[in-house]
């Protein structure tokens, strides 16, 4: 009675490539005793140029990120003429009544949500577009403050929206 044969096995992958990096790898760059492990490269002499010893320099994104800083805190965003004209006209309009002209609708009124204050009168309080002396971007820079009589309610709901030049028209004074 005859056994069968097995067939002859073949080398794994893994086994032909540790193979391949122990014939490839030289023993006089290699400082790794495992064959498997990657090689690390020496030091260079101690007989390199000085430059090479020298403590390194910053790099220049440090330095341009420097600069920008102190452009950024000390430059001048606006023009101070322009900011205290602005304002000066600006502050005529304050203490004015002030009738809203255009569609806006506010949601900050508890007692009234979707509150549109299209017709209603306030008063305005403060033109908030320049601080010390220095444009912002205020989108909406007039506070008006409004007083509102809902049903059931015997005080006066006051409360105060930011609105645009265009959204309200001056009626009268205080």
């Amino acid at each position: 009675m005859q056994f069968p044969t097995r067939p002859p096995t073949l080398p794994s992958p893994m086994a032909t490539t540790a193979a391949t990096a122990t014939a490839m790898a030289s023993p006089s760059t290699s400082t790794s005793p495992n064959p498997l492990l990657p090689r690390r490269r020496l030091l260079p002499p101690a007989s390199t140029p000085a430059r090479c010893r020298l403590l390194p320099t910053p790099p220049r994104w440090r330095a341009r990120l420097h600069t920008a800083r102190r452009v950024a805190v000390g430059s001048d965003v606006s023009s101070s003429p322009d900011a205290a004209a602005e304002e000066d006209a600006a502050a005529s309009k304050v203490g004015k009544r002030a009738r809203v002209t255009a569609p806006v609708r506010v949601h900050h009124v508890a007692k009234a949500p979707g509150l549109d204050l299209r017709g209603m009168e306030g008063v305005v309080k403060q033109y908030v577009g320049v601080w010390k002396g220095k444009r912002i971007t205020a989108n909406l820079p007039f506070k008006v403050e409004f007083e509102l009589k809902l049903d059931g309610q015997d005080k006066l709901v006051r409360f105060i929206a930011h609105l645009r030049e265009q959204e309200f028209e001056i009626v009268g004074d205080e």
